[in-house]
Parts: structure tokens; C-alpha cells; sequence
């Protein structure tokens, strides 16, 4: 079975005239690959996060990324030895872009698609002796200091632009239906009621 570990909490914060956020990092063990999922943003935390599993960028296999803002993908490109699963349904190795199969990270996983905050975002599935955990980047997240309360209605305002409501309610009621933990884009992870 696959494990799964958070490497980095993430958090969001609204400024006056922006944000302090980066996503939540996690590192998934699966079939003796490494995968790191939206390496976020903020490099000290990634690199002291490793450090403390004993890893090197160059020790990950696989990057996933569930969505390209750049809160989430910007320290994608620091992992020199790392094919990376997109939310454009292509696989990059180095200049190589490629179709995928949903299992791509291995047996007990599964990339599905998730749109509604961004019409290209995934998340992944992977199936652990604790349950499944869903990583959904921001079909689920939550600002600094606000309750986890789960609302397949819950408003999205950080990219209106990119925003369909409609999908982001399909996404989280299907998260729900399929996870046993979802491991949100800003947050702490949570257990699925049902």
C-alpha cells in the first residue's frame, strides 16, 4: 500500500493587496517511488521539510501537480531528476509531454480530474492501510484562522476569473463520496463523515 506524510501545512492569508499562501505539500510513497504533490512556494519550509525525511530534491521521482497557480507549482522545477504529472493531462519528461494513464504513480493510486477552481485541475487518490486519501489541491482550502467547515457550497473567491461554481460542487461532492481523508490545498487534513 502507498503512504502518504505532509510535508507542508498550507496556509493562506489575505493582505491588503495580496496574499501570503503556499499550498500543502505532501510526499507519497508508491510502489518505491517518491512523489512530492504541489511543491508550493515557499522553498526554506520544502527544503527543511525534506531535509528532516532525509531527502534531496534529486531523491523524487514524481512531481504532481494538481492545478498551475503558482502558490502551488512554483518550486516544481527544483526536483532535476523528476517527471511531473499535470493538471494538463500530460506527463513532461524533460522536453517529452505525454499522455497518461490515471494509475501512472502506481497501483494504489489514481488521478482524477477536479475542476471548478481552475478548469485543468486533478487531484489524486491513493489508497493507504488507513484509508484513501483524496489530494485536492483547491477544490478544498481555507484561509488562516477559518473553521474547516466542509460546504460542498462554500464560496471560492480567490481566482473568480477561473472560477465555475458548478464544477467546484461536483468536485467536492465527488472528493467526499470517494476519500476517507482529504488533504486540502491550504489546511490540515480532515476526516470524510459519513
Amino acid at each position: 500500500m502507498a503512504k502518504v506524510k505532509i510535508l507542508v501545512e498550507g496556509y493562506a492569508r489575505e493582505l491588503e493587496r495580496g496574499w501570503l499562501a503556499c499550498s500543502t505539500v505532501a510526499l507519497i510513497e508508491s510502489k518505491g517511488k517518491l512523489i512530492i504533490s504541489d511543491p508550493g512556494c515557499n522553498r526554506e519550509k520544502l527544503l527543511e521539510a525534506l531535509n528532516k525525511e532525509k531527502l534531496k530534491p534529486e531523491d523524487i521521482d514524481f512531481i504532481f501537480l494538481t492545478h498551475g497557480h503558482v502558490d502551488h507549482s512554483l518550486l516544481a522545477g527544483i526536483f532535476k531528476n523528476a517527471k511531473y504529472v499535470t493538471f494538463e493531462s500530460l506527463m513532461y519528461d524533460k522536453d517529452f509531454q505525454l499522455e497518461f494513464e490515471e494509475d501512472i504513480l502506481g497501483p494504489d493510486t489514481r488521478v482524477i480530474k477536479t475542476p471548478g477552481h481552475s478548469a485543468e485541475h486533478i487531484s489524486l487518490i491513493v489508497n493507504t492501510d488507513k484509508g484513501k486519501y483524496a489530494i485536492a489541491g483547491d477544490v478544498f482550502w481555507w484561509v488562516d484562522g477559518e473553521e474547516q467547515a466542509i460546504d460542498i457550497n462554500k464560496e471560492d473567491t480567490a481566482h473568480p476569473a477561473e472560477l465555475n461554481v458548478e464544477e467546484l460542487r461536483k468536485s467536492r461532492k465527488e472528493l467526499l463520496e470517494i476519500a476517507d481523508y482529504i488533504i486540502p490545498g491550504h489546511g490540515a487534513v480532515f476526516k470524510v463523515k459519513k
